[in-house]
């Protein structure tokens, strides 16, 4: 078992890793402060484990729980308030907890939904997926999507305690641990070059799933986030470079639609598009984006852009993007492999050529 703290002052958490924890009664009762919890799972994870967590919080008083759909196009302000009305329905006070069970569009929307109620209420994450576990858990970003923009509505609110059960990771497609594995690339690019270099060495023992190499993925994953966060929680500097890829991600799954490419499928693609950019600012040479893109091939994880989507429809969804200041779109770029930087200053032509580098048209 490994534990990440984030820390925030009065605010810290922990960060729990490990193999059967969701059967660790006393992980949760060590970290819950009142009796009243409330489990948001959807009808795809509830199955697989409701039971083993309910069974785990059998001392608090009342423990009820809600399924929602399964899928990015449900993270939208009606479903969080389907959390509202069965809170409110069944009498929870400002002492409950709201508990996310799944993955990163349940713990957004969960935590929004904990930012919410009553003006603040506890909460804690039990991420059932990879992408979840390494980044979408940590760090206190809750919210909905919007039509015109991806996590536009939301909150910081950080969590009580992030348990990460290993052995959920068993039960994920290929599709969703390819996914949740563009996200752990994502570290190692922006911030920690030996930790690249170790995915390249041990990407084949990643995909078998070998229980040694995700523990200490995971756990590498979540201390450079809890640094980066523990530094800037409000994502007013530093933090920022935890979007590589993701401005040009975000794009296209607003414009493909919610849920027709997973989230760390478009993020992949978004990281190339970023390294094609900054190779053509002249900050990295071709064998950066050589390397990036034969981690990403090893991981199952696409290397071109969707058919059908023009420079055109990109600039327009990226122009209502969250790290849009001042009118100018900030981009995360790389001055190296392993050292990220924030750029404001990109000419749109060299941004249009990045994304041609990836196939996308005219």
């Amino acid at each position: 078992m490994h534990c990440v703290t984030v820390e925030l002052g009065v605010r810290s958490y922990p960060i729990i890793i490990g193999a059967g924890l969701l059967q660790k009664t006393h992980q949760f009762q060590a970290h819950i402060r009142g009796k009243q919890i409330l489990v948001v799972t959807n009808n795809t994870v509830a199955p697989l484990y409701l039971d083993s967590l309910l069974g785990s919080l059998a001392s608090f008083d009342q423990v009820d729980t809600l399924l929602l759909p399964d899928g990015e196009a449900f993270k939208t302000l009606d479903t969080v308030n389907r959390i509202f009305d069965q809170l409110l329905q069944r009498r929870h006070n400002r002492d409950t907890t709201i508990m996310a069970l799944g993955g990163g569009v349940i713990g957004d929307m969960s935590g929004f939904a904990a930012a919410c109620y009553q003006r603040g209420v506890d909460f804690v994450q039990v991420p059932t997926t990879l992408l979840a576990q390494v980044d979408s858990s940590v760090g206190g970003k809750t919210g909905v999507n919007h039509p015109l923009g991806k996590n536009m509505i939301g909150a910081f609110y950080q969590p009580q305690l992030v348990l990460a059960d290993t052995d959920t990771l068993n039960t994920l497609s290929a599709r969703d641990f390819s996914a949740g594995l563009a996200e752990v690339i994502k570290y190692g690019v922006i911030c920690d070059e030996p930790f690249f270099a170790w995915l390249e060495a041990n990407i084949e023992a990643l995909m078998a799933r070998e229980p040694w190499a995700l523990a200490d993925a995971i756990e590498r994953c979540c201390r450079i986030k809890a640094a980066v966060v523990s530094e800037d929680e409000r994502e007013s500097g530093r933090r920022a470079i935890l979007n590589f890829g993701h401005t040009f991600g975000h794009a296209i799954e607003a414009v493909q639609g919610y849920g027709s490419w997973l989230h760390g499928e478009a993020v992949a693609i978004g990281m190339l598009m970023a390294v094609e950019l900054s190779r053509l600012k002249g900050d990295i040479d071709l064998a950066v984006v050589e390397r990036l893109s034969t981690l990403l091939e090893k991981a199952s994880l696409p290397l071109k852009a969707p058919q059908g989507m023009t420079s055109d429809d990109y600039l327009a969804a990226m122009a209502v993007d969250k790290k849009v200041q001042g009118g100018r779109l900030r981009l995360i770029l790389l001055q190296s492999l392993g050292r990220a930087y924030i750029s404001d200053d990109t000419p749109k032509p060299q941004v249009i050529s990045a994304l041609r580098c990836c196939g996308v048209e005219n």
